[in-house]
């Protein structure tokens, strides 16, 4: 048997928490060699960074050219919560491609800043096939002018030809662990499945059928490592392994060590831009309404042109004292890649939706997910509407000066994560939702302090 071996990084998730970044680059470096291949897998970049938002992520590419990945795939932190000629641009300065195959413009073609699949030919001989592919957030990513495209169909497409040209198929995903999981049972052209999405902790990896699934979390705390061994003669994998690295007692990579904070310094410069002057302190307290939350509220209810506005206290992560604001400061309060939403609720699901945010469980919810990069979600704050409650009982509600309807229509501007699921069940099952994009929350707060403090 006439065997040939190649190893992979692979990195996901990382979600711009560099803590580990530079430990992280030297392992690779040091280990790499011309059958070695690393990979990310997307939602490198995240705005709730500083870093990130200061050089709308062409900070993230730099890091990444330094660590020297060879290919890289989209997370949905790259691919919505950046403007269309944000993420246009977001590569510009690649030394690496992105693979991904279900992204196109909205007439149907590919943009020039992606490839669906590549071929990469080793030093001992292997040819390597890859294809990306990343979560179909499908109303997002055609509000911001793109066309997401279901994976399956177009990895039908892709793998006959891939799987032709190339020894070992590897599939790039950025799906999440269920749907890497049913992939791997219906396509058995893919060898290797590298994941991310999901934040799995795969320690070993895990195997479907006969394709290989591996997934290291997230932020960065593992690294991790897949190690194949190919049979020329019956042109198989025979044996295929993963691993995780544990990186944080290895020593750093000095050259990305001074990017990081050379990056720092430039980031502390573009944020020092003044928004405003506050003649008085803006108070936050997570479980009670002040003068902070409620400004945030009413700006929110504002901009979206609505009557009625709900959001959590907990999204204002501190308060804004008086004096000037910068964007650093706006986004160190309200770090979150959240966007403004309106829905549509009945009277009996806004009530549902009331007397859930009241409860202990919601108020003290130290949600990780969904957008919010803050402790706990808090008190709920209200624009338009008026809840009589005591402790977690609501006895009344009152909608604009009058009593709710049971069976009225009510338009409320909030934010998007509650539309994603468990959060707020009426919201989430709401049959009319619309998306304010590419703003975040923080956007809104900018823009009414601007307007009401800008000249100050």
């Amino acid at each position: 048997m006439a065997v040939k071996r190649l190893t992979l990084f692979h990195t996901n998730d990382i979600h711009s928490c560099f803590e580990h970044w530079a430990q992280m680059v030297a392992h690779i470096k040091n280990q790499r060699d011309e059958n070695t291949l690393y990979f990310d897998l997307g939602d490198h970049a995240d705005r709730s960074n500083p870093v990130t938002e200061a050089s709308i992520g062409q900070g993230n590419t730099r890091l990444l050219n330094e660590a020297q990945v060879d290919y890289v795939t989209i997370g949905n932190n790259e691919g919505i919560t950046f403007a269309k000629e944000q993420l246009e641009h977001l590569y510009d300065d690649a030394a690496f491609p992105v693979v991904l195959a279900n992204l196109f413009e909205q007439n149907g073609r590919r943009p020039d800043w992606v490839r669906p699949t590549a071929l990469h030919r080793l030093g001992n001989g292997l040819t390597v096939g890859l294809i990306g592919v990343t979560a179909p957030f499908t109303t997002f990513y055609q509000q911001l002018g793109w066309r997401i495209a279901p994976p399956k169909p177009v990895l039908k497409e892709q793998l006959v030809a891939l799987r032709q040209e190339a020894d070992i198929v590897i599939l790039l995903s950025h799906l999440g662990l269920f749907r890497d999981e049913e992939i791997a049972a219906e396509f058995e052209e893919i060898d290797v499945i590298i994941g991310a999405h999901t934040h799995h902790v795969l320690p070993a990896g895990k195997r479907v059928v006969g394709t290989l699934i591996a997934q290291a979390g997230k932020f960065g705390a593992y690294l991790g490592q897949v190690q194949i061994e190919y049979d020329t003669e019956s042109q198989q994998v025979v044996e295929s392994e993963a691993t995780l690295v544990d990186i944080s007692k290895s020593p750093e990579d000095e050259r990305t060590k001074t990017l990081l904070a050379d990056m720092k310094a430039e980031t502390e410069r573009l944020l020092a831009e003044q928004v405003a002057v506050l003649p008085e302190r803006l108070p936050v307290v997570w479980q009670a309404r002040t003068k902070g939350t409620q400004f945030l509220c009413d700006a929110l209810t504002e901009w979206c042109d609505q009557e009625l506005g709900m959001m959590h206290a907990g999204v204002l992560l501190e308060a804004l004292e008086a004096g000037v604001i910068t964007k650093g400061d706006i986004h160190r309060v309200c770090p979150h890649p959240i966007n403004p939403c309106v829905v549509e609720l009945t009277g009996r699901q806004l009530e549902e939706t009331v007397k859930r945010a009241f409860t202990k469980e919601l108020r003290q919810l130290e949600l990780k997910g969904f957008g919010f990069r803050g402790k706990v979600l808090g008190q709920m704050i209200f624009t338009g509407i008026e809840v009589d409650v005591t402790a977690e009982s609501v006895h009344s509600i009152t909608i604009l000066g009058e009593k709710l309807r049971a069976d009225q229509i009510y338009s409320i501007a909030t934010l998007d994560m509650y539309t994603f699921g468990h959060l707020l069940p009426a919201v989430a099952d709401s049959a009319t939702k619309r998306y304010f994009m590419p703003e975040f929350l923080r956007d809104i707060l900018a823009w009414k302090l601007s307007q009401q403090w800008g000249n100050a």
